[in-house]
């Protein structure tokens, strides 16, 4: 029979076992206070991230909703793709605004170095006086150059000293720099240009063979164009008395524009095709049969003004069947294609 343990044994055991029953006690309130803890971190975490979600939905829908596109029955903005449900004006939010140089009013006036505004005046006058002189004197060095070498054709080759047909040889350089020379008065040039236009342009139009379409209206037929306006035709700006009458140009232009009608109405969609034969009014399309969506949509300007001037509407309802047809083309995010087939 085993001898009682002294009683200061028993206190130690006792002890023992209460300080590992406190020890697991604390030991489990400790972890439910640290999962209460958590639990309220990421309830307030929740909360918060809820918040703002529910803000940025605020803000998207006002951004959305805020200035509906109004809608009509052959707006523009119907049939390029208008982006209706505000996606792209959220987009938009996001973006930085461009840097922007900084800019001076026209009233704001300088006056540095002492100088009287008077004086800073006068001097202004003078700087871009000499700067537009500056200006002419290297256009007339141009075409003195042009005119030595190359008088007659399209182009210029300045290292070989000769002329060259590119733009279909209907004298490009002569017509495209005329309403230039009118414009800075440069009238022998006038006098010059205005001359071999009338005596020979008409003559090549209808001997040439082929042309492009976009070429040859922007660079012909608009400066035939320009020069009948600033010459005063149609009541416009008479800024030379120098060349031909404005009804010399006038008549030039529907001498080719009537040839060039041939690229739409050959055309078996209101797409013109990009290559024509002047010499018989005949049309064909590139190489691939694609056509620049570029450059079909601007050759309007020129088509319109010149049906304003001389009554007669072919020559713009020929042209703008091109923007009616490019308005039914499928596009993505409103961007039409580079090329049309």
């Amino acid at each position: 029979m085993s001898s009682p343990l002294p009683y200061s044994m028993k206190d130690v055991h006792y002890d023992n076992a209460k300080f590992r029953h406190r020890s697991f006690s604390k030991v489990i309130n400790q972890t439910l206070l640290t999962r209460n803890i958590r639990r309220d971190c990421l309830g307030c975490s929740t909360g918060k991230f809820l918040v703002l979600v529910l803000m940025f939905g605020l803000a998207y829908l006002m951004l959305t909703h805020a200035g509906p596109v109004p809608s009509g029955s052959g707006g523009l903005a119907n049939n390029i793709g208008t982006d209706n449900d505000g996606s792209s004006r959220f987009k938009k939010f996001w973006r930085k605004p461009p840097r922007l140089p900084p800019r001076l009013s026209p009233d704001e006036k300088r006056t540095g170095n002492g100088l009287s505004q008077e004086t800073d005046n006068v001097n202004s006058r003078a700087k871009w006086t000499a700067r537009r002189q500056s200006v002419k004197d290297a256009f007339v060095h141009a075409w003195s150059g042009y005119k030595k070498y190359a008088m007659g054709y399209d182009e210029l080759a300045p290292l070989s000293h000769s002329g060259i047909d590119g733009l279909g040889g209907l004298g490009a350089t002569i017509v495209d720099a005329l309403d230039t020379a009118i414009i800075m008065g440069a009238d022998d040039i006038v006098a010059e240009a205005g001359s071999w236009v009338e005596a020979h342009l008409s003559e090549k139009i209808s001997q040439k063979g082929q042309v492009n379409l976009f070429e040859t209206t922007i660079r012909v037929l608009g400066g035939l164009l320009s020069a009948y306006h600033l010459s005063g035709g149609d009541g416009g700006m008479r800024l030379t008395s120098k060349g031909p009458k404005p009804a010399v140009y006038l008549e030039t232009a529907r001498n080719l524009t009537d040839r060039l009608l041939s690229a739409f109405t050959a055309s078996p969609t209101p797409i013109p095709y990009s290559d024509v034969v002047l010499h018989d009014s005949s049309a064909h399309p590139a190489f691939g049969g694609l056509s620049s969506t570029s450059e079909v949509s601007t050759v309007q300007l020129e088509f319109n003004y010149l049906s304003m001037i001389s009554g007669d509407k072919k020559y713009s309802t020929e042209a703008m069947k091109v923007l009616e047809h490019i308005k039914t083309l499928p596009k993505v995010e409103g961007l039409v294609p580079i090329y049309i087939r």
